[in-house]
This record gives C-alpha cells, structure tokens and sequence, in this order.
C-alpha cells in the first residue's frame, strides 16, 4: 500500500482589475486592465509551473490567463463564472442598496433580485473545483470563486466572506480525499 495521498494544488489568480467604471460587474463581460509586463513576469515566475490551466470563461480571465501563461492552453469552464449579481449588475458601486445589519450568515445567503447568493455561488463552483485532476492547476478567475475555494477547504460558507481578494492576487489550496487545506491567501507579487 502506498502511503502517497493524491493532491490537488489550486493556484488560484484573481484576475486584473475589471475595466468596469466603477460598476459592478460579476457577470458583465468586460475587459481586465492588464499591468505592465514587469509585473506579470513577477507573478507568473512566483507561481511557476503548472500542470493545467482552467479559466472562467469572462474576457477579463482570459486576458489575464494569457499574459501569465502565454502560450499555454486554457481550459475554460463555465462554472467558474463569478456570482450573477441579477438587477444590480451594471449599478455604480456607490449606488448598490445598503443591506443594513446582516450577520455573516445571512449575507451568504442573501440573494440579490434576479441573482444568487454567495451560497449559490459556492454550491456551483465547489463540483468544478473537485472535478480537476491532481497537479498542479492555475485557476485564473474571479473574487467569489475564490472565496469558494476557501469556503471548500474552510467547510464554511459564510466564514469565506471574511477574506479580502485583490485584483493579481494569488490564493494557494489543496484538495485531498476527504478534506482541503489552505496554504495562503491573497499574496500579492505584482
């Protein structure tokens, strides 16, 4: 019997920052403001080598996916889309409603008109997340989806609201049978 423990290594970038005008945008389609160069090769040698690279399908990974990797095959997956913030998509930022005095609890599960919640979010890209093989795998997506990660290793939803993801940041997780670790979060090289 082996006493190796297959692992998944996420790597996971949120994408530079949307070129979004101060609007919210969660599922806008929109393009990433790309720093210069200098900094992607910052980022892209801290990461290092990956096995795999998995996208969400939104332009603005993409585009950040390939200045990182260039040259290197994306595998876009839907699922990894960040949460559909429904009548509030589009909004200025300084315009959203103040939701008043939620617990965290009840803000994971509160669900902008039209849209979905944090919890929703989560339940949809955790199988994503589980379905890569093991390796090393660079996940270029969005804030929510890596909040999802940390919620899958956390096993707590509401506890992964409390992480703050910046644009170019790197969160690191492992995926294990039977559980997750967190290695870092939100490690900026840019």
């Amino acid at each position: 019997m082996s006493d190796h423990i297959p692992t998944t290594e996420l790597i996971l970038i949120r994408h530079a920052p949307a070129d979004a005008g101060g609007r919210l945008c969660g599922r806008t389609d929109v393009d990433a403001i790309l720093p210069e160069p200098s900094a992607l090769v910052r980022i892209a040698e801290a990461v290092g080598s990956v096995d795999r690279l998995t996208v969400s399908p939104a332009r603005r990974c993409v585009q950040t996916a390939r200045a990182l990797f260039p040259g290197q095959d994306q595998h876009p997956d839907p699922r990894l889309w960040e949460q559909d913030f429904g009548a509030w998509e589009g909004r200025p930022l300084t315009d959203l409603p103040d939701l008043g005095p939620l617990s965290v609890g009840e803000l994971a599960h509160h669900c902008p008109p039209d849209g979905e919640s944090f919890a929703t979010l989560c339940a949809r890209i955790a199988p994503a997340l589980r379905d890569l093989s093991a390796g090393r795998i660079a996940v270029v997506a969005h804030a929510g989806t890596v909040r999802a990660a940390l919620a899958l290793a956390l096993g707590s939803v509401p506890a992964a609201l409390a992480f703050e993801v910046a644009p170019l940041s790197v969160t690191a997780v492992r995926l294990f049978p039977g559980g997750a670790s967190v290695r870092f979060v939100n490690r900026t090289l840019a």
